[in-house]
């Protein structure tokens, strides 16, 4: 009888082992190490990385603030009573800006 319960418990401690090593080769452990043991690649990527994302940042903040220009220009030209006086103050801040400093090409 204790032989048949070691062999089960082999037998799942098998099944573990094979579910960790199948988990372990999903989450590529064995480049990540071998990543970590050359810094200057590691460097290289988390620089291209943080150029990437502050591009990314820069493009989408760039689109989103000309999407909300564009939209309150056009409740500027509903003429709300209230609301029309604070955008148009803000539009002309704006203009003002971009005809001191143009933005270069």
């Amino acid at each position: 009888m204790p032989h048949d319960r070691d062999l089960r418990l082999l037998e799942r401690l098998s099944l573990k082992l094979d579910e960790l090593s199948r988990h372990m080769e999903r989450m590529k452990l064995a480049e990540y190490v071998a990543m970590l043991q050359r810094p200057r690649r590691l460097l290289y990527l988390n620089f291209v990385s943080g150029l990437a994302r502050g591009l990314g940042f820069a493009v989408g903040f760039t689109i989103l603030g000309a999407v909300v220009l564009y939209a309150l220009q056009r409740v500027l030209m509903l003429n709300l009573p209230v609301v029309g006086g604070f955008i148009a103050e803000i539009v002309r801040i704006v203009e003002e800006r971009l005809a001191r400093n143009p933005p270069s090409p």
